[in-house]
């Protein structure tokens, strides 16, 4: 039976079970409940949050060093020691995944997580020293509060320190670390669109355990991966509902002139949104699974965000193995996408109204 735990609540979730024999080569590991991806062991996690401004970063670290993996889906990501997790490179740990506001700017902050990491001596060892292998994925919030203000090295250092110095707490969600500057439901504008935010999910099945962390920043609308009813995204003009993004740009298509296709005066695509993510689990993976399980996990993007992968987005999933359990990798994909699904509606539920928008924490 797979326990789900999502927020601050657990239900029984029987529609993992299944033949006994996938579970036949899971390892010795106690099946204990774990509440909060804080408490997956080997992980430790930490925000730098920028309320004011409106951006922030959050920073994942395996000290001991995991296997890595990354889809990226997006028409514009903006993305840091990606090609090193492709499973034909020789790297073959990853010591932290750097999910970051600030665009392309935000990629300062791996900068400095990377810095902070050698500090405490954890890198792969090169004889005169130690490389952290770090790798990062930034979203845009410039257009959400202050542009000019974006995360820095400073800020992922410090972000890195404190997850490494200070016992696990449960993690913040909502308007923090990566989260504080995400907005969905944009197609219509700013005018319509809603808070979002950085939301989190552990799944069990046995003693498989996937986390998964996501900072919602997307085009679309997100909604209810079980229920399909929408959680946050474009606000309708006329009432309290929300606008259908899928059936909006289909109608607007269908108005649109001849000419505005051959010529190109349909109004621009803005490459303002991303939804960057990492899942953890303490499944043992080569790369080549690892990279599997990204790319199925990254199916969770369609079933939480409509539309989703479009040329606006730079959606990027990363995976993160620390390898204590032996477990088929189709199961852990599988039970991947579920956290991953869940933790990208949370971050929706979880966000506040901040500069302007109304997050669906407060309505």
């Amino acid at each position: 039976m797979a326990k789900r735990i999502s927020g601050r609540t657990m239900q029984d979730d029987k529609r993992l079970e299944g033949p006994r024999e996938l579970a036949a080569n899971a390892a010795e590991v106690p099946a204990t409940t774990i509440a909060d991806v804080s408490q997956i062991p080997g992980i430790r996690i930490a925000h730098h949050t920028d309320e004011e401004n409106g951006t922030g970063c959050t920073v994942i670290v395996c000290p001991a060093g995991a296997t890595g993996g990354v889809d990226v889906r997006g028409g514009a990501p903006a993305t840091r020691e990606t090609d090193l997790l492709r499973p034909e490179e020789t790297v073959d740990v990853l010591h932290s995944v750097v999910l970051s506001g600030g665009s392309a700017y935000g990629l300062a902050a791996s900068v400095g997580v990377a810095e902070e990491l050698e500090r405490h001596g954890i890198g792969l060892d090169v004889q005169v020293g130690v490389v952290p292998i770090v790798s990062g994925a930034c979203l845009f919030d410039l257009a959400f509060a202050n542009p000019h203000v974006r995360p820095t090295a400073r800020d992922g250092a410090s972000a890195c320190a404190r997850a490494l110095d200070n016992p696990p707490v449960p993690l913040p969600r909502g308007n923090v670390g990566a989260g504080c500057g995400c907005t969905v439901g944009k197609l219509g504008g700013p005018t319509f669109a809603m808070k979002s935010g950085l939301g989190t999910d552990v799944e069990q099945a046995g003693t498989l355990v996937c986390g998964a962390i996501a900072a919602v920043n997307a085009c679309g609308n997100v909604v209810d991966p079980d229920t399909g009813e929408v959680i946050a995204g474009m606000r309708s003009q006329t009432d309290a509902g929300f606008v259908d993004e899928c059936d909006l740009a289909l109608s607007m298509a269908a108005r649109m002139p001849l000419e505005a296709g051959r010529n190109g005066s349909s109004q621009p695509p803005m490459r303002t949104n991303t939804t960057i993510s990492c899942v953890i689990t303490n499944a043992k993976l080569t790369k080549a699974q690892a990279t599997k399980v990204a790319q199925m996990a990254a199916d969770a993007y369609a079933h939480a965000i409509r539309p989703t992968h479009t040329t606006n987005d730079g959606d990027t999933v990363f995976v993160m193995a620390t390898g204590e359990v032996e477990m088929p990798v189709d199961v852990v994909g599988i039970l991947a996408t579920r956290a991953l699904e869940r933790a990208i509606a949370d971050g929706a539920r979880s966000a506040k109204t901040s500069h302007g928008l109304p997050g669906a924490a407060d309505l």
